[in-house]
């Protein structure tokens, strides 16, 4: 059950304000000389406030002992394509880095599958049907409350650099340079503080050298920051980057088991979604067409890597589940390749926050606003409530606080991200009484409350629309998941214990009769405690080649 409170901040204390202790004894003189000297800059700065009185405000004073908060978000990035959750095809050491010096969670859980709704959710701590934004085709109220004007009330300084994909110009922000509505992946065009920009390059590496240049030069040094430095990729249609052209070209990707699946197992919606790779897959997915997006130096790369490519597939005439294995290649290629490019430059950041000696005091997250499928079910999207949609990956690493290494299984969820950043950066007393969210920061210590919660509530609401997944809500628990998929009246139950790849929907099956009851209860409860209203949209019609998001 979700529990809307707010749990006492998980600062750190002088425990974390002397790691060097557990450092190598080689380096704990030095260590040492350097965090007793800014213990002790800390410590006077803080006298010299009190001494000053009405000089100074109070959340000028208390910023000074508050972290700085990295927020590394990603489009479409599946837990399961990243080596920390123990990837077998890809290998991400950059992202890597974060969960071996943090925490990486395994069991976080997003509320609405797709990406302008996850952003919403993620600012404000509230499920789409509080925050007005179901599906990407609505506008988002920026003058609502998020977590951002929270913070900058308690003396950050913020930042909101990459993507933001929720029509209206972003609130609560210092400073913001934003792709416009899903942005390209080379030479795009962004908003500066709302006034329109041209850059020249791939997409990733500028927004890491738009967040790195403001880091350097557009933050007050004394302050306290929150910067949200956010990736359009590895969203579709997968343009890999100049230095990954060719990466993977000589090796095969494993195929998930379920690549030909049939369906069998689930009711209406599975077998009619348009999200398949053997049928819905465009050529301009697949690379077949030209990339009109470059200019002459970027296409000659792009020609000298997919041209050879492409005339070897013409030559080959594939057929049948040859043709749908050289899709998925060269899809999971093409995805895996611009993964690459987003952990490079997620290294450039690490490596500033080391350089400048600011690792310490930065709490660094990254996740991705919902989960993926990759080639599972025969498919190449999210929306759904099943496993690989909903789960989000979820690593964050806070020095001196977070046991390096560590992991957790407790069900958190993007709702619960506005709470606990407030609750981390100090500010936990602040946190607004309508957030549906709650602060995980108690689990970044190892501790989980005995009335964390045991279930989670999601509901999808974009259909009719791209690749035309029914509208469902269900619930879930740590062994079984409920869905209705209300537009057409049908149930599926899944056993997560036996089947967790939900192949088969035991809805119906005596043996899960009980199971059935409970959950249905229990899905009740959760739409009454999130005071959820009946979905009455009408179904409209709606463009086949509506461009997905």
């Amino acid at each position: 059950m979700a529990c809307i409170r707010a749990w006492p901040s998980a600062g750190g204390g002088i425990d974390s304000a002397f790691p060097v202790l557990t450092w190598r004894l080689d380096k704990r003189l030095a260590g040492a000389i350097f965090f007793m000297k800014q213990f002790i800059q800390k410590t006077l700065a803080l006298l010299a406030l009190v001494v000053l009185g009405g000089l100074v405000s109070a959340p000028q004073a208390e910023a000074a002992k508050r972290p700085n908060v990295v927020f590394i978000f990603t489009d479409d990035h599946s837990a399961h394509a990243i080596s920390a959750y123990g990837s077998r095809i890809n290998k991400t050491p950059h992202m890597d880095r974060i969960a071996r010096e943090g925490m990486r969670f395994d069991n976080c859980l997003v509320t609405n599958s797709i990406c302008g709704p996850s952003r919403a959710v993620i600012l404000t701590g509230k499920y789409s049907h509080i925050n007005g934004f179901l599906t990407n085709g609505n506008r988002f109220n920026g003058e609502q409350q998020n977590f951002a004007k929270i913070l900058q009330k308690v003396g950050y300084q913020t930042a909101m650099i990459g993507k933001w994909h929720l029509k209206t110009q972003p609130t609560g922000f210092h400073y913001s340079e934003v792709l416009i509505g899903q942005g390209p992946y080379y030479n795009p065009p962004m908003l500066k503080n709302g006034v329109r920009t041209q850059h020249t390059g791939y997409t990733t590496d500028i927004v890491t050298d738009l967040a790195l240049d403001w880091l350097k030069k557009g933050r007050e040094k004394e302050k306290p920051f929150l910067l949200m430095y956010q990736h359009k990729a590895p969203h579709r249609n997968w343009q890999p980057g100049p230095k990954h052209l060719t990466m993977y070209d000589d090796v095969t990707i494993p195929e998930p088991d379920s690549l030909f699946d049939d369906y069998k197992g689930r009711g209406t919606a599975a077998r009619t979604q348009r999200m398949e790779i053997k049928r819905d897959l465009s050529a301009n997915d697949l690379k077949l067409n030209s990339n009109r997006s470059l200019n002459p130096e970027q296409r000659k790369l792009w020609d000298a890597a997919y041209g050879p490519k492409n005339q070897a597939f013409r030559e080959a005439n594939l057929q049948g589940d040859d043709l749908i294995r050289w899709k998925y290649q060269r899809y999971i290629k093409d995805y895996l390749r611009c993964v690459a490019s987003v952990d490079d430059n997620i290294g450039r950041v690490l490596d500033y926050l080391d350089e400048e000696e600011l690792a310490q005091d930065t709490i660094v997250i990254y996740s991705s606003d919902q989960g993926w499928f990759l080639g599972e079910n025969g498919w190449f999207d999210k929306r759904w409530f099943y496993e690989y949609s909903l789960r989000m990956p979820f690593l964050i690493r806070w020095p001196g606080v977070i046991k390096p290494g560590s992991t957790n299984s407790d069900m958190v969820s993007n709702v619960d991200f506005a709470p606990t950043f407030l609750d981390v950066a100090g500010a936990g007393d602040r946190i607004p009484k309508d957030f549906q969210g709650r602060s995980f920061a108690s689990l970044l210590k190892g501790r989980t409350p005995e009335d964390w919660r045991k279930s989670f509530y999601y509901h999808y609401y974009e259909f009719p629309g791209a690749h035309s997944v029914r509208r469902h809500y269900g619930v879930r628990t740590e062994t079984h998941k409920l869905i209705r998929f209300y537009g057409i009246d049908e149930w599926e139950l899944y056993d997560l214990k036996k089947d967790p790849t939900e192949r088969t929907s035991r809805y119906g099956d005596p043996a899960y009769k009980e199971i059935t009851a409970n959950l249905k209860k229990e899905l009740e409860s959760l739409r009454n405690e999130l005071k959820v209203p009946e979905d009455t949209r009408p179904i409209k019609k709606s463009k086949r080649n509506k461009k997905p998001s």
